[in-house]
């Protein structure tokens, strides 16, 4: 007999997978929201130079500072005071953006370190419900990395790139990866820039949630030392491990105890016209990634300063953790 513990498991899988189905089969009338706020478009900076420089950098980085001002601007003009308060912070001296575009819920590259003189590079991807109106919290995850990863004093950087427009959590479409289809391409050439301008760094790629997913389809076209996976509702289609990824990259993989993700279903089932879940969930035995320890959190708690997945994913970017493939 079913112990009382699997039965509710599966019972909550059971639910989401009815309630995911309904949320598609039935219309959503009315979910559009309120008409979002413009922004003017963005400079056009072109990509960056193959073994540049810091003024490189410096002018990338007042260049995009004109920008968010600019749709700070139009915020105020607009009377959206969260908005522009938000636009304010982030263009503040201290912050350091490779790239910044306001429209269409917001797309941001943004540098925690000195991206010239690094010689370790982490790429923090974000998950659902990512963008310039819940930036902050993505912020101060990838400015927690770099700080555990040593600061200035370490040579190592970490970007944040929210290069994509993410699903809404609350949505079919994050338990489809049409998004993160269209993300992948985006990232590889982003990396790959990333590494022209500092060949000699070590880069990493670090992926949370349905960021994972866009790893994932990326990881083809990602020459990167590792690819860490953590939070993650699956790798999406035809991929059922590692070998599965096409990558060279060393595969982590790790999930809090408490993290609620454990309860999405790792299947995939069509429904009308699309086809819904993320396939295979990379901690699981079988998929062959290096997991690593990812302490009792939950979901949002993986970068929180002090924390073990913080201590893990620094340790793996770096390159001074030890693999342990017990997900083989």
């Amino acid at each position: 007999m079913a112990s009382r513990p699997n039965v509710v498991r599966r019972l909550r899988r059971g639910l989401l997978a009815a309630v995911v189905a309904a949320s598609v089969a039935v219309p959503l009338a009315g979910a559009a929201g309120p008409t979002a706020v413009p922004a003017p478009p963005p400079a056009a900076l072109g990509p960056l130079t193959a073994g540049g420089t810091a003024a490189e950098l410096t002018h990338r980085y007042q260049a995009n500072r004109t920008d968010i001002v600019a749709a700070e601007r139009q915020a105020k003009q607009y009377d959206d005071r969260q908005r522009a308060a938000t636009l304010a912070e982030l263009a503040q001296p201290s912050r350091h953006f490779l790239s910044f575009d306001g429209r269409d819920g917001g797309r941001t590259v943004e540098v925690f370190g000195d991206l010239a003189t690094a010689r370790t590079v982490a790429v923090l991807v974000p998950g659902s419900d990512t963008n310039l109106g819940t930036y902050d919290r993505f912020a101060a995850g990838a400015q927690a990395l770099e700080q555990q990863l040593g600061g200035d004093a370490a040579h190592a950087a970490v970007v944040a790139w929210l290069g994509y427009a993410t699903p809404d959590t609350v949505s079919p479409v994050v338990l489809t990866d049409g998004r993160a289809d269209e993300a992948a391409p985006q990232l590889q050439g982003f990396v790959r820039q990333l590494q022209a301008f500092r060949p000699a760094a070590r880069t990493s790629v670090v992926c949370h949630s349905y960021g994972s997913t866009v790893c994932a389809r990326a990881a083809s076209g990602l020459d990167v030392a590792d690819l860490v996976l953590y939070g993650s509702p699956g790798v999406g289609s035809d991929i059922g491990n590692v070998s599965g990824l096409h990558t060279k990259a060393t595969v982590w993989a790790g999930r809090a105890a408490n993290d609620w993700v454990e309860n999405v279903p790792h299947l995939r089932f069509p429904v009308l016209f699309t086809t819904l879940g993320l396939g295979t969930d990379p901690v699981t035995p079988g998929f062959g990634a290096h997991l690593f320890a990812a302490g009792t959190g939950g979901h949002s708690d993986y970068l929180k300063p002090g924390s073990v997945p913080l201590r893990s994913i620094a340790a793996i970017v770096s390159g001074a953790a030890d693999g342990d493939r017990t997900g083989a």
